[in-house]
């Protein structure tokens, strides 16, 4: 049996992003200024919404997780 998640279009750019490059840190203004575009009047709590969708997703997954560092922002841990 094939599970099949479906993804917003920007959940699915914000969790490429950061699982393409695990342990980088990436602030919310990074995240929020190449997945919704410099010209966006989006919020940085944006990527928190979406951020928390992802992880709510993945919750079980024994591949990774998403962890927040703290002042900061978000980065993608790959379980070993």
């Amino acid at each position: 049996m094939v599970n099949v998640i479906l993804y917003q279009k920007k959940e699915f750019y914000l969790l490429f992003k950061l699982v393409s490059s695990p342990d980088t840190i990436f602030t919310r203004r990074q995240l929020l200024d190449e997945i919704w575009g410099m010209e966006s009047m989006a919020d940085e709590r944006t990527v928190d919404v979406h951020i928390k969708r992802i992880r709510e997703r993945y919750r079980d997954s024994n591949d990774f997780e998403i962890v927040t560092v703290r002042g900061l922002g978000y980065k993608a841990v790959i379980k070993s």
